[in-house]
Parts: C-alpha cells; structure tokens; sequence
C-alpha cells in the first residue's frame, strides 16, 4: 500500500503554502449560482441534482482533497508493484516496502508540484461511485497570480469559477459521462505493467532530497508505467474524451465570459502561457501516469467545439453529449467535420477511426 502520510508530507513540504493570503469569500455562492445559470441557458445542459458548493481552499486543502481522489487508484496501483528483480531472498520484502516508498514519494513531489499552480479544480472521485464532487478555488495561487498578471480579481475569480462550474454542469448534467471515464480508467489500470527504473533507496527522502525529487517525478524518471499496444487504441479514446471535456468547458468560458468579464481578452492571454491552471478530473491521475493530455490535444479539443457551434449552433455540439459513441474519435477530434457528419445521420453511428 502507498504510504498516503508520506504523500501528505512530502506534497506539503513542497507546496510552499503562502499563510495570511486573503480572497473575499462574499458572494462566491451566488457568483457560482449566476455562472451555473448562465451556462445552462446557453448549453442546454441540465443538472439533475444541486451542483456542490464552490469551496476556498489552500494548497493544502487542495491536497488533501486531492489525496481523498487518488487513493482509489494508486492503492491499486501499488498491489502491483513488481518485487521481481529488487532484491533476492529474505531482503526481498524489504525491497518490496521500499518500492512502495518510492510511489508514494513520486505521488507526493507531484501532488505538491501541482498545488502550487492549480487555481481551481472540479474535484470527482471518478473510482468512487458514492463519492461526492467538490469545486475547489485556491486561495494562495488565484492570489499570487492575479499580481503577477496584474489582473482584476475579481474578474479572475469569476473566469476560473465560470470554469470550474462548468465542469460540474457536464457531469451532473451527462448521466453517461462519469461512469464511461471510470469504466475506461479502470480498464486502463488492469491493463498497466508497473517498472521502478532504478534500485529504490532504503530510506524516506530527506528535505533535502525534495529537489531532486519533484525533477524527477516531473520527468517520470522514479517509475515507469508500461502499457500494450492493444491498449492505445484504449488510452486514445480516454484522451479524446477529456479533450473534449476540456475544450467544451474553454469554448463555454469565452462565450459567457466575453458578456460578464471585462478583461477576459488579457486573462485569456495570460493564463495561455501557464496551462497549469486549471485542473481536470483526470488530470493529475494522467500526470502521474504519465499519458498527461498534451495542450495540442487541449487546443484540438477547443477548436472542435469553435467549428461545430460555427457551422451548426450550440444544439449541434450538444450531439456530442448524446452517449458514449457521440464522442468524436481521434481523427474527428482533428477533422471536425467527419463527427458532423457522422452525427448528422444518427443511423450510420459508425465511428471513423
């Protein structure tokens, strides 16, 4: 099992969590009930139930929180550890822990990578039907970048909530869509061969280990996941869906927000030169699985959903939420004009691959 105290530790110890910093929480419930309004006007999404609360949290909190959504899946992960080839003998149970450590360390110089740049997260435990989704805003990172970019913000608070909600419109409103990505990630993971790249150290890593650590893990250099040829085919159509995913909550935020936010132009710019904003439900687990979704497939998936409401309206890219093969293929997610196509007779739902 990975040692989640660790994760914790070590994710903490490189957050740099900033104490003291202020965001006004005043007006965040209405502001995201005016977001979520706004948004199922113009998609004609409905959520069926109540959507979560927008929550201020610190890197912290968004550790934890996101700690809560891993375990699921790197719990099992770490059942799989290979104890071949660490160490013969009575020492191999020793090896086996220390492979474990090493997991749990490259888990926790990520985790704690990543809540320094994530200003806000859709928050769904996909491999836990029962578990609740949170949407989680940053506190110390919407703080730090809206001086940095010079930015208003308020108007920040509402581009990254105007995000964030929706994602949180998508899922409560596509009854398909979480259990399709839990389906396609647990298929994923059954099909993973897990490989340390290097001898395992004996012992926790220190402080001052922390650097070299978090470069390692950025690089995917701690541990290896293998996956069969047969499973690209698997990983592709996980990818294109969160393009999707992704690029539809980005063309959203454009429409509304050129009516309610009058810098969008300039965050926009600025935010396109750090695409770590934002976190996806997938995004970390990608990341740590190294099959993170390049921003050439986060771009497709936007201009995907620009031509489809361009030549056909926002109805015909609500097609794409109908059921699983309404999502575009690989090829369609780059020829937009295949999917209209194909969707155009539902009764030829062949795919184009």
């Amino acid at each position: 099992m990975i040692d989640w105290k660790l994760v914790k530790r070590i994710a903490g110890s490189l957050s740099g969590e900033a104490p003291g910093l202020e965001f006004p929480a005043e007006g965040l419930g209405p502001l995201a009930l005016d977001a979520a309004q706004r948004i199922e006007a113009y998609t004609g999404l409905e959520p069926r139930a109540p959507l979560p609360e927008p929550e201020l949290v610190s890197r912290r909190g968004w550790i934890d929180a996101n700690v809560e959504t891993m375990r699921p899946v790197f719990d099992e992960l770490a059942e799989r550890l290979p104890d071949r080839g660490l160490a013969p003998g009575p020492l191999g149970p020793l090896a086996s822990h220390a492979s474990r450590a090493v997991l749990s360390a490259q888990v926790g110089a990520m985790t704690g990578y990543l809540s320094q740049r994530v200003l806000g997260q859709y928050d769904i435990p996909l491999l836990d039907a029962g578990g609740t989704p949170r949407l989680l805003l940053v506190v110390p990172n919407l703080v730090g970048t809206a001086e940095r970019m010079q930015a208003n913000r308020d108007d920040l608070l509402r581009w990254v909530t105007l995000h964030e909600v929706t994602h949180a419109v998508q899922f409560g409103a596509v009854d398909w869509l979480r259990p399709f990505l839990a389906g396609r990630l647990r298929e994923l993971l059954d099909s993973l061969e897990m490989r340390l790249a290097a001898p395992p150290s004996m012992r926790i890593p220190s402080p001052a280990d922390l650097r070299e650590l978090i470069e390692s893990a950025r690089s995917g250099e701690l541990v290896t996941f293998v996956i069969g040829r047969e499973r690209r085919a698997l990983v592709d159509q996980l990818q294109a869906a969160m393009a999707i995913v992704e690029g539809h909550a980005e063309h959203v935020m454009d429409v509304i927000g050129e009516e309610i936010i009058p810098s969008q132009a300039e965050l926009r710019a600025g935010l396109e030169q750090r695409r770590a904003t934002r976190s996806t439900p997938l995004r970390l687990i990608e990341r740590l699985l190294g099959i993170e979704l390049k921003m050439r497939q986060y771009r497709e998936g936007k201009q995907f959903c620009d031509f489809v409401v361009a030549r056909g309206g926002i109805a015909t890219l609500d097609r794409v939420w109908a059921d699983e093969q309404a999502l575009p293929s690989r090829a369609e997610l780059v020829e937009p004009a295949l999917w209209l196509a194909r969707t155009t007779m539902p009764e030829a739902y062949g795919r184009t691959s």
